[in-house]
């Protein structure tokens, strides 16, 4: 029950977050990619606001080996550049260029997204369940 309460808690601080900073308008984060056009840098404010905070709590979890509620942190990921990264990042940029949304504020836009909010929801999880085939037939190709 506490993990399920600091996941709630975690989620409407989370979801709060990207309507207060501007994440869910799509408007105002194309006009942050738009860096040779009409730039829109007020976005710069949500990253360090992200960044920080982070910096602080890896630090302190340094010493730590379980969270608040006593699950295990998870471990830490590769720094290793691969395919998989690369490529994973290659399609994330490109579908929040075209859309202006990425996971969170995709989710916290359904409520009021209308039609083009949900199908661009639908077709992100259907990107999400072709991964693990196409990801399958990538790792063939470079692993010759």
């Amino acid at each position: 029950m506490q993990r399920l309460l600091i996941a709630a808690l975690a989620g409407g601080l989370f979801g709060a977050g990207l309507l207060v900073s501007g994440m869910t308008d799509t408007n105002k984060v194309q006009g942050w990619l738009d860096v040779f056009g009409d730039w829109d840098p007020t976005l710069a404010f949500v990253l360090g606001g992200a960044i920080i905070p982070m910096l602080i709590a890896w630090q302190l979890t340094k010493k730590r080996s379980a969270s608040l509620s006593g699950a295990p942190f998870p471990s830490k990921p590769s720094t290793q550049l691969d395919h998989n990264l690369i490529i994973g990042s290659v399609l994330f940029g490109i579908g929040w260029a075209l859309v202006g949304l990425c996971p969170g504020p995709a989710m916290a836009s359904l409520s009021w997204g209308g039609l083009s909010g949900v199908l661009f929801f639908v077709a992100m999880l259907g990107g999400m369940l072709l991964v693990k085939p196409i990801r399958t037939q990538i790792d063939k190709v470079f692993a010759k």
